[in-house]
């Protein structure tokens, strides 16, 4: 049977002889690939301005809508919590954010169950320009017009950004989804 087509024992995801999933792997990409993007905001340079989107929250956005089905509604009490470990926001601001776009993302799924990827990217770009004017708003600062319009740059990169973050998402999920060799 091989030689007629040698593609007969493999799936997308590859050989199927002798091969599962990672039960580990599929498990833990989701949310170490979230606690590193959060991490990530950390090494850059530091300006005057906010110019590092919200790697974090765009990477839980990513992957809420790439893969609906995959992290639970709760996910964001627990990866909120580490956000604002490192994130700089008043403590719970991101528990609290996390949490309530989960749920805005699930009633989104359950009213649109079939969405194109430009539906998906104006989501992400609307939950995340709330997510970035609240901050501004909650963060403890006196909210200015010459503090809004410095907002902006890092508005229009965190929308820009989520298209190759839906990417890295979908190839990561390959990755979590590839089939390892058993012992």
């Amino acid at each position: 049977m091989e030689r007629n087509d040698p593609r007969a024992r493999s799936d997308a995801y590859g050989s199927r002889i002798n091969r599962s999933h990672s039960p580990f792997l599929a498990n833990v990409i989701p949310w170490a690939s979230i606690m590193l993007a959060s991490l990530l905001p950390i090494f850059a340079i530091a300006a005057a301005l906010p110019m590092v989107p919200p790697l974090g929250f765009l990477m839980l956005v990513g992957w809420r809508l790439v893969r609906p089905g995959l992290l639970p509604i709760w996910a964001g009490f627990p990866l909120g919590l580490f956000d604002d470990l490192y994130s700089g926001q008043p403590f719970g601001f991101a528990i609290l954010l996390w949490s309530v776009t989960m749920l805005v993302i699930e009633a989104i799924e359950l009213r649109l169950p079939w969405r194109a990827f430009w539906q998906d990217w104006f989501t992400a770009g609307i939950l995340t320009v709330s997510y970035l004017l609240l901050g501004w708003i909650l963060s403890g600062a006196s909210p200015s017009i010459p503090s809004l319009v410095a907002l902006v740059p890092q508005l229009i990169l965190s929308i820009l950004l989520f298209p190759i973050l839906a990417r890295i998402v979908a190839r990561l999920d390959e990755l979590r989804l590839k089939r390892w060799k058993r012992v």
